[in-house]
């Protein structure tokens, strides 16, 4: 089905149901939030019932979004006939809300990671968007349906923190008129960029420049690599929240090519977040450990004690490096 037809799919689905669950990815991002939230306020200003379900409670970060609070846990879930998701790869990103969409009559889909395969009865998948958000703007702009001040927050966050506030290789001029648009309706990009990247709690500041003073260069400086226990997170009372962004920092070094954020699950598992200067599709090394992403932004869980995990990584990423 073509993206035009999706999209018709997923508008006539919109008209046709009365109640619409929204489910966002575990560990909630900008996009995953903003995208969810932003489909919730489409369907209420509609007169339907909607919620939007996630596996953990919204980042503190991102608690300034509007509607924030409506967001609810699986078990707290009421469960419509409808399931839209979010910015979500793959079904397992969807944890214990898996059960609502197993039980949902029609189930339906927005993204845009290129390793979606299309899980859903209608599957909207568009890889050339910077953002599942720029595909929500554009199912606004389609059902002639008005951008409020609220909407465009949540749109806007979506767009800047998947394109790193505009700077990544997936930032088209297509979504940087989508951001003008909305700043000249009377967004407030100042005030959002404040609450996203300059308002950093202490504990998130100590536990980054612990990690970053112990991580390693590999292969002649072009790999990064750092780790993170759930020993030296208790340490400095820090969440898996203060973790965010560590990856990137790694990456910003000037000799890396590509990094490696590796960190402890209090399950024994190990979350490993990889970045690219584009020079290595770390999507496809993801893929290997079923994890997903981008081809320079990717993750996966590794059950694998931390040493496997970390020869591993490094070998594929050496391997992916030389091709």
């Amino acid at each position: 089905m073509s993206d035009a037809a999706s999209m018709k799919a997923i508008i006539e689905g919109i008209e046709s149901f009365d109640a619409f669950t929204l489910i966002s990815h575990v560990s909630p991002d900008g996009d995953t939030l903003g995208s969810a939230l932003a489909m919730y306020l489409l369907l209420t200003g509609m007169g339907k019932k909607a919620e939007v379900v996630c596996e953990e409670p919204v980042p503190q970060i991102y608690r300034f979004l509007p509607c924030s609070d409506k967001v609810v846990l699986p078990a707290d879930a009421a469960g419509y006939d409808c399931v839209i998701t979010c910015d979500c790869a793959d079904a397992q990103r969807f944890k214990k809300a898996e059960r609502l969409f197993r039980a949902a009559k029609t189930t339906m889909l927005i993204d845009h990671h290129f390793t979606n395969r299309g899980y859903a009865d209608v599957n909207l998948v568009v890889p050339d968007a910077s953002a599942a958000c720029e595909i929500i703007y554009d199912l606004y702009k389609l059902m002639d349906k008005p951008i409020t001040k609220d909407i465009a927050v949540c749109l806007y966050t979506g767009i800047v923190t998947d394109t790193g506030n505009l700077t990544y290789s997936n930032t088209t001029p297509k979504c940087i008129r989508m951001v003008a648009d909305m700043y000249e309706n009377g967004l407030n990009i100042t005030e959002i960029n404040r609450y996203i990247y300059r308002t950093v709690p202490y504990s998130k500041t100590r536990l980054q420049g612990f990690v970053l003073s112990n991580m390693k260069l590999e292969l002649d400086g072009k790999i990064g690599i750092a780790t993170l226990s759930v020993a030296e997170m208790d340490r400095f009372g820090a969440t898996n929240e203060d973790c965010e962004g560590v990856v990137d920092k790694v990456r910003d070094v000037d000799c890396v090519r590509v990094a490696v954020f590796i960190r402890e699950g209090r399950d024994g598992t190990y979350k490993v977040s990889l970045r690219s200067k584009e020079c290595a599709d770390v999507a496809k090394i993801a893929n290997r450990y079923g994890g997903g992403g981008h081809p320079a932004a990717a993750g996966y869980t590794s059950r694998d004690p931390l040493s496997t995990t970390i020869a591993n990584v490094l070998h594929d990423i050496e391997e992916e490096l030389s091709e």
